[in-house]
């Protein structure tokens, strides 16, 4: 049980990293083109007025994807000072606390993005140059608090560790 879940867990890790580095290497080409058909082809330039709006949307995606990343890897902004010179259990305790409070908020807010998500689809509303349905852009807050959550929970389940046992780069992989 544990092995597949480990092995689920992993999947879903190497999903969210291919994600969020395809997304950042789209950017980054889109946006060097842009600058190369703005400088040596400006009369074509408003006819790439739509990368702008494109990187701005993947730029959402790749920053709510990464959410349960940089949890899992202890990477959010935190003040651990006082944490890590505690004793075991009153650790174990403020740990529990903070995971619980972190997954009931994620769940929180995944429920409300599914709520925009929704009230968003009804409007009917699309990107002005992209020509997309809108609610896209709220997709990636709502697909990035459950992933946090995840994480949350798998801390709670004493699965990963992240103020105990930082995740390296070699067992990420």
């Amino acid at each position: 049980m544990r092995k597949t879940l480990n092995s689920i867990i992993a999947g879903i890790r190497a999903v969210e990293r291919l994600l969020v580095i395809s997304i950042n290497l789209i950017m980054v080409a889109l946006y060097t083109f842009n600058v190369l058909v703005r400088e040596i082809f400006p009369q074509y330039s408003s006819t790439f007025a739509w990368i702008d709006e494109a990187t701005r949307l993947l730029m959402v995606w790749a920053i709510f994807l990464s959410l349960g990343l940089a949890l899992e890897r202890g990477r959010h902004v935190a003040v651990t000072t006082l944490l890590e010179k505690l004793p075991d259990i009153p650790k174990k305790v403020i740990c529990f606390v903070i995971n619980t409070t972190g997954i009931v908020f994620s769940c929180y807010l995944a429920w409300l993005g599914v709520a925009l998500v929704k009230f968003v689809m009804g409007t009917g509303q699309v990107s002005p140059t992209l020509g997309l349905p809108m609610y896209w852009l709220y997709v990636a807050p709502t697909i990035g608090f459950v992933l946090l959550a995840l994480r949350y929970g798998l801390e709670l389940a004493g699965i990963n560790d992240r103020h105990n046992k930082p995740i390296t780069i070699d067992q990420a992989n």
